[in-house]
């Protein structure tokens, strides 16, 4: 089969889905490889590295999507590629359509077969193609909420951790998944108070015993959050529902309460946003302030550090990707249920029901998307 990547089109996004290892492992099984040329440039891996694994490093995208069979992305195809997508053609990438209604449009018209790193679920419930970057997000998160409360800028001035004689930060965390539990981490490591809210009793018991009571825990309801609000000098939203947008668990009134100069980091916003004066932001503008409160909302946050981003996410995507290279995508759907439960959309089709809840399209099962295509 003929793979290929190329360069990120959304700004400020410096991750690339195949590094030279992951290539020179394709190029093994057989396949061949395009790589656009500066594809990794962002993550420091240099054309020639490309090269010397066996891509053929090609100079345009058009090209890439012309030949390649199968597409292997960081992000939603962006408008320049919605023309190149063709019918047959798998697009794997995040995809987070229910925040990109346009992108669903383009690729649905397309006819191709998208697959979504972020929906591809084990039986166990855990999704891995999506946990690596819910953990690089969520450190990231305490990291640029505890910059952006410094001055100068529009921050509180406040040092997250404290010193001798005067308390720390308070941290709040909405959600106790792969996003909330690594911020959590890194807001103790930092020396910060920090309360998680979640609706998960069994994560808020094993973050309790992790932390031996030095992190507060607490129930999710309407009520509990507004009253915690106001307490926030940084507030994380690290809410998610599989491919659907994102529930709004802060309302503009609840942000109203919080004092002038907290930050609101909303690690959400690729699918929504879960604070409800959220709005996607990017690397090179990454705040604004809101009801006098300062909102990051960095839609691909892990870009800031792609390097890292870069090495697990193709790490982890590579052998899904071997499998559908190797087999074909309709076998490797067939053979892995994990695989197809990832597929979004198949030649037309909206197949993840949550994802065609979340655009109020019709939803056709995959079975029946696949037998209709023969």
């Amino acid at each position: 089969m003929i793979v290929g990547t190329v360069r990120e089109r959304k700004i400020e996004e410096f991750r690339v889905a195949l590094t030279p290892a992951s290539v020179g492992d394709l190029v093994h099984a057989g396949h061949t490889v395009l790589v656009e040329t500066i594809a990794g440039a962002g993550s420091h891996y240099a054309d020639d590295q490309y090269a010397a694994a066996g891509a053929q490093v090609v100079s345009t995208m058009e090209e890439v999507y012309a030949r390649a069979e199968l597409i292997c992305e960081v992000k939603e195809p962006q408008p320049s590629e919605y023309a190149l997508m063709r019918e047959g053609q798998v697009v794997f990438t995040y995809l987070h359509l229910a925040a990109e209604p346009v992108a669903a449009r383009a690729i649905i018209d397309a006819k191709c077969i998208a697959i979504g790193y972020e929906t591809v679920r084990l039986a166990s419930g855990a999704l891995p193609l999506l946990a690596p970057m819910s953990e690089v997000a969520g450190r990231l998160a305490v990291e640029e909420g505890a910059r952006f409360l410094e001055r100068p800028g529009p921050g509180r001035g406040i040092l997250l951790g404290g010193i001798p004689g005067v308390p720390p930060a308070h941290v709040v965390v909405i959600g106790s998944g792969n996003v909330g539990r690594n911020a959590v981490r890194i807001a103790v490591g930092m020396g910060a108070r920090v309360t998680v809210v979640s609706n998960s009793i069994d994560q808020l018991r094993d973050l309790d015993q992790q932390y031996a009571g030095r992190v507060e825990t607490a129930l999710s309801s309407g009520g509990v959050i507004a009253a915690l609000v106001p307490t926030a000098d940084l507030l994380i939203g690290a809410v998610l529902v599989e491919g659907e947008r994102a529930p709004v668990v802060v309302t503009r009134a609840m942000v109203r309460t919080m004092q002038p100069g907290s930050v609101i980091v909303d690690v959400a916003v690729d699918q929504g946003g879960c604070v409800e004066t959220t709005h996607p932001t990017n690397h090179d503008d990454p705040i604004y302030v809101e009801e006098g409160v300062v909102h990051y909302a960095v839609p691909n946050m892990p870009g800031s550090v792609p390097r890292t981003a870069s090495h697990i996410l193709s790490t982890l995507t590579l052998p899904y990707a071997l499998a559908i290279a190797n087999l074909g995508v309709n076998e490797a759907i067939r053979l892995d249920p994990a695989l197809a439960h990832g597929v979004n959309v198949y030649r037309g089709h909206v197949t993840h029901e949550a994802v065609a809840r979340a655009l109020a399209l019709p939803h056709v099962p995959l079975a029946e998307a696949m037998a209709g295509t023969g």
